[in-house]
């Protein structure tokens, strides 16, 4: 986005950034496992997840809703864990699930203001079902373009993610800002394809933001102060 001129396009990361405020699904699974009393450090969650995540991708069907995907990644990392009463497991679920529809509906109010002034984007990476999870949520009709990584063949912080979503909403990356909440695929994988970019941190903190200038938000709502 050049200096003084605002966006024609905003562009957006799924999760972590629309089904909750700046926290991604790793942390927020290994709170809820903790709350159910599963004795698990986060050095040994964290393989955990990220095996049950990548299992999931490119294998579920682009049909899949949201809460069998979350059903899915949930008992992947219960069977990681060695956690074998169904009952957390479930609950795990299906609290995540609740949160994030919650977060889902708060996000939607934002977007739809966003969506009569710019251009609306998605880009995540995902399973390849990102477009039905969309739809599931209520989603879907906010936006231009939702690129998902399983389908398009590149992830985050590959610039060639941005620019397929750039493409899809018509615009250039000087005419763009991303927002994201994660610093090594969101900011700087926006950064490194030309679009300015707004980092969404979760909680208190003020992190020293990813280049001179860029904008650290707390909750969706305060774009409208910055775009």
């Amino acid at each position: 986005m050049s200096a003084g001129r605002p966006p024609a396009a905003v562009l957006f990361d799924f999760g972590g950034t629309l089904d909750a405020p700046g926290l991604p699904w790793k942390e927020r699974l290994f709170a809820l496992y903790r709350a159910q009393g599963v004795a698990v450090t986060a050095d040994r969650f964290d393989p955990v997840f990220y095996r049950a995540d990548d299992a999931l991708v490119g294998t579920v069907p682009t049909t899949l809703s949201f809460r069998d995907t979350v059903d899915q990644l949930v008992a992947g990392v219960s069977a990681g864990l060695g956690v074998t009463d169904d009952a957390i497991t479930a609950r795990v679920a299906t609290r995540f699930v609740d949160d994030a529809r919650d977060a889902v509906a708060a996000s939607t109010l934002v977007l739809s203001g966003l969506a009569r002034r710019y251009r609306l984007g998605l880009v995540s990476n995902f399973y390849g079902n990102l477009e039905n999870v969309c739809d599931d949520l209520g989603l879907r009709p906010l936006f231009g373009a939702i690129v998902d990584s399983a389908r398009v063949g590149c992830t985050k912080p590959d610039p060639r993610i941005f620019q397929r979503a750039l493409a899809e909403v018509g615009v250039g990356p000087r005419d763009a800002t991303f927002v994201g909440d994660s610093r090594p695929r969101d900011m700087l994988g926006a950064r490194d394809a030309g679009i300015s970019h707004i980092w969404l941190v979760a909680g208190p903190l003020q992190p020293a933001p990813c280049c001179p200038g860029d904008r650290v938000v707390h909750a969706l709502g305060e774009l409208r102060e910055w775009l």
